[in-house]
């Protein structure tokens, strides 16, 4: 039986010693999530690797404001704590020596086009991108990272909280690449001692349908 130890090893690591990671290391990783399936084949990802502390501070600070003018438009009091208490996991990331930012084009749909020409209705059109093939490459991708990241000891969290406030984020970074825009954030770095377990999942029954 194959050994999958590397899945359930896995968990968001959120609190990291201060320590770097060598730059052969991201690569063998980044070089794993590139191996990703992917809508196809269109591999419609770029990976941006940040490791500057203060551009790291300063996008954590950026999603702290962010944060809190949302939190701001709250209609009740507990929307707002409700919101508010989540912002400590929107900024984890400013604890992490290297911060992954994960960029993804726009998938490209024959059927789309195909479609729109002969003047389908808006409805469906909308059935045929309502999967969102471009997230779902993206996030294969990103798997692939947070796994091999784990088999070779070092800890991760995958989010997309942060882009909230992926304008200032983007004009921060000032990465640009045609079509391509910010999808997702992933920490690195060694994880510190005793972090807290993985939560539970949910059991297969509740979340698996056979239809022989």
């Amino acid at each position: 039986m194959a050994n999958l130890d590397l899945i359930y090893n896995r968990k968001s690591v959120r609190k990291f010693k201060d320590e770097e990671v060598p730059k052969e290391d991201i690569l063998k990783m980044l070089e794993a999530a590139t191996e990703a399936p992917s809508p196809k084949h269109q591999q419609n990802w770029h990976f941006v690797v940040l490791t500057n502390r203060e551009v790291i501070n300063e996008m954590a600070d950026i999603v702290t404001k962010s944060h809190e003018k949302i939190g701001e438009l709250a209609k009740t009091e507990k929307d707002r704590k409700i919101h508010m208490s989540v912002i400590k996991y929107y900024t984890c990331f400013k604890n992490a020596p290297v911060v992954i930012m994960v960029y993804g084009s726009e998938y490209k749909m024959i059927e789309y086009k195909i479609l729109k020409e002969n003047n389908a209705p808006q409805e469906v059109l909308d059935v045929l991108v309502s999967p969102q093939s471009a997230a779902q490459g993206i996030g294969a991708a990103v798997e692939n990272f947070l796994l091999a990241a784990t088999e070779m000891g070092y800890g991760t969290c995958y989010m997309t909280g942060p882009t909230h406030a992926k304008t200032e984020i983007e004009k921060l970074i000032g990465f640009d690449k045609p079509g391509f825009e910010l999808m997702s954030m992933i920490s690195l770095g060694v994880a510190e001692e005793n972090t807290p377990p993985k939560p539970p999942r949910k059991p297969l029954e509740e979340v698996v349908t056979f239809i022989d």
